[in-house]
């Protein structure tokens, strides 16, 4: 068993809870209430500008130029993606602008910057993997149930449950196989804990949206 699979079984739980909290649930058939999304976007894009800015911070201390380039190129594309959130779902969705960070979105950034900035750069590897690894299966997961006509939310499903998101996901997990291969037994005992304490983060984030969680 690789380090991505036993990790995965650490989180099994918190992943069963994230695709049955009403969140999920009411995303996947359309009923989610217009305010939780609109709430969820703007944290998301707040999120996605720092988690793109953490991104760079690792490919920078990567040891393998490969894998500092892959980095990269996932620090750009979450930048790209928060930009063209503006574009289209703050438009769709009436969002006049990002208002400001609450706190759960506010403590898993700075999980993750402080995460890169201070640990090994293992273990900010694994910080970081859930938000892609998790999104993907959840996307998966929604893309898998039956149809709802006209679903709002629907192309936001399709962005997470597609291809080209799959082939990132997948560079992400075999870079985290490869550093655990090459590390000591401590510091693979560090990325589990990060690993499990991101996947917390990640149902918080949105369980916070659908509580309009606020200061």
């Amino acid at each position: 068993m690789n380090w991505s699979e036993n990790a995965w079984k650490l989180i099994e739980n918190i992943y069963k809870d994230i695709i049955e909290m009403p969140f999920i649930k009411e995303l996947s058939v359309g009923t989610l209430d217009k305010e939780k999304f609109q709430f969820y976007i703007a944290q998301d894009s707040l999120y996605l500008e720092h988690f793109g800015r953490t991104l760079a911070m690792i490919g920078s201390k990567a040891y393998d130029i490969e894998d500092a380039l892959a980095y990269m190129r996932f620090a750009e594309n979450a930048i790209v993606v928060e930009n063209a959130l503006h574009e289209s779902y703050f438009k769709e969705f009436e969002i006049s602008d990002k208002r400001i960070l609450q706190p759960v979105c506010h403590h898993y950034i700075h999980f993750l910057r402080s995460t890169a900035a201070f640990e090994p750069v293992e273990v900010a590897l694994a910080a970081t993997l859930p938000c892609f690894w998790i999104y993907k299966e959840v996307g998966n997961y929604i893309l898998n149930l039956d149809k709802t006509s006209e679903n709002p939310y629907q192309s936001w499903i399709e962005t997470y449950g597609g291809e080209d998101f799959a082939v990132a996901v997948k560079t992400a997990i075999e870079i985290c196989n490869k550093a655990a291969e090459n590390t000591t037994p401590e510091i693979i005992t560090r990325m589990n804990e990060a690993f499990i304490t991101a996947s917390k983060l990640e149902f918080q984030f949105w369980q916070a949206a659908y509580d309009l969680k606020n200061w």
